[in-house]
């Protein structure tokens, strides 16, 4: 008997409704049907940028900010060339849209205390994770970080979705001055929180996932590793993800993730934006001898 076949991911034209600035930011929405009926929070969607005959032809991806209506809306930095195209376009401007692609957050079977935390504009998904879970009777606490106040992203609504809400600026422009590590480990132990969702810089998830496991907290971050593709193809997205069985492997953040459980993430990895594979994990070159033969752990020799 022939397996039934795997459902495609759409790739749809999606019509920019609206530009908003807010703060460093643009908060982009589309009309994308067929997207936004199998989008959950966590996953992202890839954008072409450039136009039809551009030369650019890798994509950029963005985590669903919000996807409802027959729209989807995500929020951008504009950094470089791609970013800036899209961040200069004007309503009824259409962008080639693959989505909704990767595999979102996870959520509790039953109602328990969760605190989400977001730095600069990663805080974009948990606005929508947020709403999913208070659905599901969660009690829901907010920590916002960012550099400064302009980087900041989604303050006020967060005031209206969350139970509770700390923000942190590292230079104290808007409330309390320092990282949100600073002030996590009060807000799990006063929520009593389970599980503490994260999305924000590789260093940030690295100590919320530290302090989650401090306080007897389970963490579900949304890497943001650079990805080329977004549909496990360029293998420009690997990281090492300890599985089930106790093996490291090179993941891709693209299709394994982009959420992953803390605890099982080898952030010692990284370092200064780059990742290096470990040597235990499975694959990795592990010696060499005269002759210039490598030898790979768990391969052949």
């Amino acid at each position: 008997m022939n397996p039934e076949p795997q459902e495609r991911t759409p790739q749809v034209t999606g019509e920019l409704i609206a530009n908003r600035r807010v703060g460093d930011y643009h908060h982009l929405t589309f009309a994308a049907p067929g997207v936004v009926e199998r989008a959950r929070p966590g996953q992202f969607v890839a954008l072409a940028v450039g136009g039809d005959t551009s030369a650019n032809l890798l994509r950029r991806c963005f985590s669903i900010y919000r996807a409802e209506g027959g729209t989807v809306d995500v929020v951008i930095a504009a950094r470089g060339p791609g970013t800036r195209w899209l961040t200069d376009l004007s309503a009824r401007d259409e962008v080639n849209i693959i989505g909704p692609l990767g595999r979102g957050f996870p959520l509790p079977a039953e109602p328990v205390a969760c605190v989400l935390v977001g730095g600069g504009y990663g805080s974009a998904p948990l606005f929508w994770l947020a709403a999913t879970l208070r659905q599901r009777g969660c009690h829901v606490e907010m920590v916002l970080g960012a550099a400064t106040r302009d980087r900041l992203f989604g303050v006020a609504e967060a005031r209206r979705c969350a139970d509770g809400l700390m923000v942190t600026t590292d230079d104290g422009s808007e409330g309390v001055p320092g990282w949100v590590s600073d002030v996590l480990p009060a807000v799990i132990d006063r929520s009593s929180a389970e599980i503490v969702y994260g999305c924000g810089p590789m260093a940030m998830l690295r100590s919320v996932t530290e302090v989650a496991a401090a306080h007897g907290a389970v963490a579900q971050v949304a890497v943001e590793e650079s990805m080329a593709c977004g549909i496990g193809v360029c293998m420009t997205c690997v990281m090492p993800v300890t599985g089930d069985d106790g093996v490291t492997r090179m993941v891709r953040c693209c299709v394994d993730g982009p959420v992953f459980r803390g605890d099982r993430i080898r952030w010692e990895a990284f370092d200064h934006g780059w990742c290096r594979v470990p040597q235990d994990a499975h694959g990795a070159i592990t010696k060499s001898d005269a002759s210039g033969a490598v030898t790979k752990q768990g391969g052949a020799q």
